[in-house]
């Protein structure tokens, strides 16, 4: 019933040139991946005002993500803020969200990722973006993501940056230890680290 809904709303309303909805929230609405194909369409229409989307608590997973990522990359696409927790995303997800944040057409600035299987391999993929001059990231929000010692130095390492523009950094609820926030506090002393809120 809510997918015929969602399909009317996104393809009717939000490419409408009159439309100004700028916010969408879908958040623990069950999608799968067959609804990215119309947010997809609508994030490359030239219309279309979104700047915040959340898709949270969804089975999109990889292949959902994927579909997304054609829209994410599009020259049209103007999306300040994505979330994309609890939607089963493996680090495959990652290398497509990488890609979106070297991007210089991208206006992404919020990630939202909790509770996705990123991994410190996943979170290696997102740090290299964030060393891309073109990356807008400010906030980035990996939560109960089975992160590792490897992350904090992978993040540690970005932080020391000219050109990073993290200003919010979120890693709670993972298996950091001690020696972790050892390695991430070498990026926290650095005089070229912006950070201001760490969780």
């Amino acid at each position: 019933m809510f997918k015929p809904v969602l399909c009317s709303l996104m393809s009717h309303s939000v490419l409408n040139v009159l439309c100004f909805l700028c916010i969408c929230r879908l958040g623990n609405c069950r999608l799968e991946t067959d609804s990215c194909k119309t947010v997809c369409s609508t994030l490359a229409s030239s219309n279309s005002p979104l700047r915040e989307l959340c898709i949270s608590i969804s089975t999109l997973e990889d292949e959902g993500m994927k579909l997304l990522f054609d829209g994410l990359k599009s020259s049209h696409c103007k999306l300040e803020i994505l979330s994309l927790t609890d939607c089963n995303l493996t680090t495959d997800s990652s290398k497509c969200l990488s890609s979106v944040l070297t991007s210089a057409k991208s206006f992404l600035r919020e990630l939202h990722l909790r509770n996705c299987d990123f991994q410190d391999s996943g979170v290696e993929q997102l740090s290299a973006a964030l060393k891309s001059s073109h990356c807008k990231l400010e906030m980035l929000r990996p939560e109960m993501c089975n992160l590792g010692e490897q992350t904090c130095e992978i993040l540690g390492s970005a932080l020391q940056l000219t050109n990073n523009p993290l200003r919010e950094l979120d890693l709670s609820n993972n298996d950091l230890h001690d020696s972790g926030v050892k390695w991430l506090s070498a990026g926290l002393k650095s005089s070229h680290c912006k950070l201001e809120i760490l969780r």
